[in-house]
């Protein structure tokens, strides 16, 4: 069932059901209240990542006190995407841009890596979680990924799990099409990683090649930033070997 974009969307962190009414807390009551100018019946609609998304409408019993009853539940909740993003950071204002075009994309869980020429630092994974959810409140997504503590490379790769394959942008790839390597990975369980904008070292390379779980991929004869390549790759796989086709 398609999102209905006419509707206001709302993320709660409340269990949804027919019936349930939930004070909406000052934050909530400021938007809908006060930018939004939403009256007395409106109708919105609220999703937790949980119980699927619920049509709802908006009670005012005094000037400071919004109540949202959840009504009829319009989209049952899908199952998280089995899809993993593993990013080195960038600088704020590109992170925030990245991670949600990482939940755009189909991304179920957001995994920062600290790698040797990171450039940016997660200092609050609270806001990466925030930018997360505005993503999915915008975009019609009832699925929230979940953002992962970050780890160091070498960490991640030594813990990895053999039964889920990383595809890594390698810019040092003597071929420009991605589509080849991807076609080879039909059907398996996979994970994305993007490095920083200095690129991987040849150190971080190597280890990278050497790894069975591990194949490396071209994103074509253009050099991109860190951002613009993860929504390169992320929109390849998707078309090629994920849920767009």
């Amino acid at each position: 069932m398609r999102a209905n974009f006419r509707m206001q969307r709302l993320f709660l962190e409340n269990d949804l059901a027919a019936g349930v009414r939930i004070e909406a807390k000052p934050e909530q009551f400021n938007y809908l209240g006060n930018v939004l100018r939403l009256a007395e019946g409106a109708e919105i609609l609220v999703f937790n990542g949980r119980d699927g998304e619920w049509r709802a409408r908006l009670a005012f019993p005094s000037r400071k006190k919004l109540l949202i009853e959840c009504v009829e539940q319009t989209r049952p909740q899908p199952e998280i995407p089995d899809f993993q993003y593993l990013f080195a950071p960038l600088k704020v204002g590109r992170l925030d841009y990245m991670v949600q075009k990482a939940v755009e994309m189909g991304a179920g869980i957001l995994q920062p890596v600290m790698t040797q020429h990171v450039q940016g630092k997660i200092t609050n994974l609270d806001r990466l979680q925030a930018n997360a959810i505005e993503a999915a409140e915008q975009c019609g997504i009832l699925s929230i990924p979940q953002v992962m503590p970050p780890k160091r490379l070498r960490d991640l790769l030594g813990e990895w799990p053999a039964d889920r394959r990383i595809i890594f942008c390698d810019e040092g790839e003597e071929s420009q099409n991605p589509l080849a390597a991807l076609a080879a990975l039909e059907g398996e369980r996979l994970a994305l990683l993007v490095g920083p904008e200095g690129g991987f070292s040849e150190e971080e390379r190597e280890l990278l090649r050497s790894l069975d779980f591990v194949t490396p991929i071209p994103l074509g004869p253009r050099i991109l930033r860190a951002d613009t390549a993860a929504v390169a790759a992320l929109a390849v796989i998707q078309a090629s070997i994920g849920d767009w086709r």
